[in-house]
């Protein structure tokens, strides 16, 4: 049956070799037909060279690509907050093209930002639509004439809490109560991307919606108001990435959604500082005609030498405390290195719609359960 493999943010500045971001993981990705990733940098370089102290996420044209290709991904999503600036977005799409690496999420115009990245695996047509709500206010989005990434626009709202939700919110008869901050996406926005998701659904097998959100280790009102439109609107699974945190997995409507698959490969950041002990997600999708018929992943850090390498559950117990209410379903233990966990689909219960994030509770429609590398 062929396989997905989906992973998170991957920034490759300051790599000067292409061959050590994924040594340790290449095994991995290799079993998988198709990789996917939010590609968090640009492969250009600017003229005249470029300070690290300013923005601007630059990595080495030659040799990020060849990572790339040694990774075997073959399809990435620009729409993110690093891909800026028309030179360096052109340039970027430019070099992938050239090693036959499929993109989706930016472009020259609005038109091609918005197009999808649609790939022949195991004889199904998988097709990838990617936005971001994190996002420059000036010279980033996509215009019908100009340049950058597609987005869907989120808004604010800092709202003061009139009844006792939760047990930590103070009542409101007191100076400085704190404010419920309320988010939600466009609606017009919002139904562009939809249309485009329903529109791509007539046209493939499979349908990953990929999404650039997020602030911190809280999945935001308007993450979960865009991953359940895409959903209804025909997304087989949605992915998120940008907090560089491992976030909650929910299952709405028997369909996957990975609020934050968080870092797979990010050695420098903002400013040039260098990322320190991040944690990620490695998502494996088994599919067929008619959906995915499974589930797992896998969580990832990187060493000394800024290779990417998989993690034991074993040692993950406090994150994966973090993401889900969902319990093991049996204790690792010394005798079974437990690696990761798997979401089994129950075809007797499709109707029903149940999650596994923090506020939702676990049900018989998928499950969470440990498995072992072979």
């Amino acid at each position: 049956m062929p396989s997905l493999i989906l992973v998170g943010d991957v920034n490759l500045m300051n790599v000067d070799d292409a061959g050590v971001p994924f040594a340790q993981v290449g095994k991995t990705l290799r079993t998988a037909d198709l990789v996917f990733a939010n590609l968090e940098c640009l492969l250009y370089e600017p003229p005249g060279g470029h300070a690290v102290e300013h923005e601007g996420f630059f990595a080495d044209p030659e040799i990020a690509g060849e990572a790339l290709q040694t990774a075997g991904i073959a399809a990435v999503g620009l729409a993110n907050n690093v891909n800026y600036g028309a030179p360096a977005i052109l340039g970027s799409i430019a070099r992938l093209d050239r090693i036959g690496i499929r993109h989706t999420g930016a472009g020259p115009d609005l038109a091609a930002a918005r197009a999808s990245a649609t790939l022949e695996c195991g004889g199904l047509r998988v097709g990838f639509l990617q936005r971001s709500s994190v996002y420059w206010p000036t010279n980033h989005e996509a215009s019908a004439r100009g340049c950058g990434i597609a987005v869907i626009r989120g808004h604010t709202a800092y709202q003061v809490p009139a009844h006792k939700t939760r047990p930590e919110v103070p009542p409101m008869n007191r100076p400085g109560v704190p404010p419920i901050v309320v988010t939600w996406a466009d609606r017009e926005y919002l139904a562009i991307f939809t249309d485009d998701i329903a529109a791509l659904r007539r046209d493939a097998d499979i349908v990953v919606a990929s999404c650039h959100w997020g602030l911190g280790e809280e999945v935001l009102d308007y993450m979960t108001e865009i991953a359940h439109a895409a959903i209804k609107a025909g997304a087989d699974i949605v992915i998120g990435h940008g907090p560089h945190y491992s976030l909650p997995v929910e299952v709405y409507r028997g369909k996957p959604i990975f609020y934050g698959l968080g870092s797979f490969s990010f050695h420098t950041g903002h400013g040039g500082r260098r990322h320190g002990d991040w944690i990620g997600m490695l998502a494996q999708c088994d599919i067929q005609h008619g959906g995915i018929t499974q589930a797992r992943f896998r969580f990832v850090r990187h060493n000394a030498r800024n290779e990417t390498v998989l993690c034991a559950l074993s040692d993950e117990g406090a994150t994966i405390d973090s993401i889900s209410t969902a319990a093991p379903a049996s204790a690792p233990s010394s005798a079974r290195r437990v690696t990761g966990y798997r979401l089994r689909y129950s075809a007797s219960s499709r109707s029903r719609s149940t999650g596994l994030s923090r506020n939702s509770a676990a049900g018989p429609l998928w499950r969470m359960l440990p498995f072992s590398s072979t």
